[in-house]
């Protein structure tokens, strides 16, 4: 039997493949990016793990610790014609028992807050390492997006370095010019392909600095354009104190007080209990015992008092730690502010003056040269001035969606 498809059958048959094939690639776009970071990061894997190992370790942080078994011989005659023997002597007693050491009550009420503290800390890291995570997904993105806008706009740049190379072979038939200038175009689209092939070692780079934090979707093509999220400078400057790096000092000091409190606590005295059962020989009776131990500090200046002083002066180190932080993050909230407001109005600059005027100069110098009145170098230096231009702006959009990534990222979730 043989089947056979009418005109109407072949024509949907077609559509419906020329629909197939028409669907859009995937892309992978800034947002689908930081998630599959956040999915992807060992560092943030690592973190995860860090912050239930401090959950657990805090369980039994306040616990007293594990009790002892004591096993024992007592009052065994080692001289006389009863040495060695358990049954002659009515003291010789085999013995039993248990012993519990207790901390002070302070040393362990530090202990506690050290490990709650710690949790906190670990917390906090976790956070830090999230934002940072995000903030250079981010900013690998951006950097290799700006290479594939750079890439995309060389398509343009040959098809005007043809147009011109046939400006030039008209010119020439029309003895308007010298047989010398059809060499002109060849070196430019030369110089074209020669900076071509550096964005696409620029372009192999990126896409290795964005697989880091993303895995294999980093060859993926990339869709959606530079961002530019909006600056704050008034929300960034009232905020810096809650910026994540700096409050993770607060963790961090309550850790370094615990210590200094544990060491206090080493001043009081810990102590500890005994009960022991002792079996005598079945012609003498049994013994129960009890007895308390107590830890005696009596040279606090040699022992306890070093400690003391050792656990202040590393509180101190991270109060001034926290201020040298704290002014590094101020210096670079200002830097980057200044680059933000400078690159935002270079671009405004190349956008509504420095293209429409290279556009403009390449327009006007072909004119001339088409009419017989101008000269080819002087075609070539615009065309080369317009390409800057046009790579230069795309530097200024990279450059100012990294600079606004970077506060952006700084300050995620940090509210008024």
């Amino acid at each position: 039997m043989y089947l056979s498809f009418s005109f109407p059958g072949r024509w949907l048959v077609g559509a419906l493949a020329a629909a197939w094939f028409s669907l859009p690639v995937a892309a992978l776009t800034l947002d689908e990016a930081l998630r599959q970071a956040e999915r992807e990061a060992p560092s943030l894997a690592a973190q995860a793990a860090q912050v239930e190992a401090s959950r657990s370790s805090a369980i039994p942080a306040g616990a007293l610790p594990d009790p002892k078994l004591l096993l024992g011989l007592q009052n065994v005659p080692i001289e006389g014609a009863d040495r060695g023997r358990l049954d002659r002597e009515p003291m010789t007693m085999q013995m039993v028992g248990v012993m519990q050491e207790v901390p002070n009550r302070a040393k362990r009420r530090a202990r506690v807050d050290l490990a709650q503290a710690g949790v906190e800390r670990a917390t906090l890291e976790q956070r830090v390492e999230r934002l940072k995570v995000r903030r250079q997904t981010a900013l690998a993105w951006i950097s290799a997006r700006a290479v594939e806008e750079k890439l995309a706009l060389f398509q343009t740049l040959y098809a005007e370095n043809d147009l011109l190379a046939k400006a030039v072979r008209a010119s020439i038939a029309g003895g308007r010019a010298q047989a010398a200038d059809s060499v002109a175009p060849k070196q430019e689209a030369a110089l074209l392909a020669e900076t071509e092939d550096q964005l696409l070692q620029s372009r192999a780079q990126q896409r290795a600095a964005l697989r880091r934090w993303i895995g294999p979707r980093a060859d993926e093509a990339l869709a959606g354009r530079l961002p530019n999220w909006p600056v704050d400078a008034a929300h960034y400057r009232h905020n810096l104190q809650r910026h994540p790096e700096l409050a993770l000092f607060d963790p961090m000091t309550d850790e370094a007080q615990a210590e200094v409190r544990q060491a206090v606590a080493d001043k009081q005295s810990d102590w500890s209990w005994e009960l022991a059962y002792q079996k005598r020989d079945d012609a003498f009776g049994d013994m129960m015992s009890v007895q308390f131990s107590f830890d005696l500090p009596l040279f606090p200046g040699a022992r306890q008092n070093p400690r003391i002083a050792a656990k202040q002066a590393q509180l101190s180190q991270l109060h001034a730690e926290r201020e040298a932080a704290e002014r590094e993050h101020a210096q670079q909230l200002a830097d980057d502010l200044a680059e933000y407001q400078r690159l935002d109005r270079a671009l405004r600059r190349s956008q509504e003056l420095l293209l429409p005027l290279a556009e403009e100069k390449v327009a006007l110098t072909l004119s001339s040269y088409r009419a017989g009145s101008g000269e080819l170098a002087s075609v070539v230096a615009a065309r080369r001035e317009l390409i800057e231009a046009r790579l230069k702006h795309i530097d200024f959009e990279q450059a100012r969606a990294l600079t606004s990534a970077r506060l952006h990222f700084a300050y995620e979730g940090v509210s008024q």
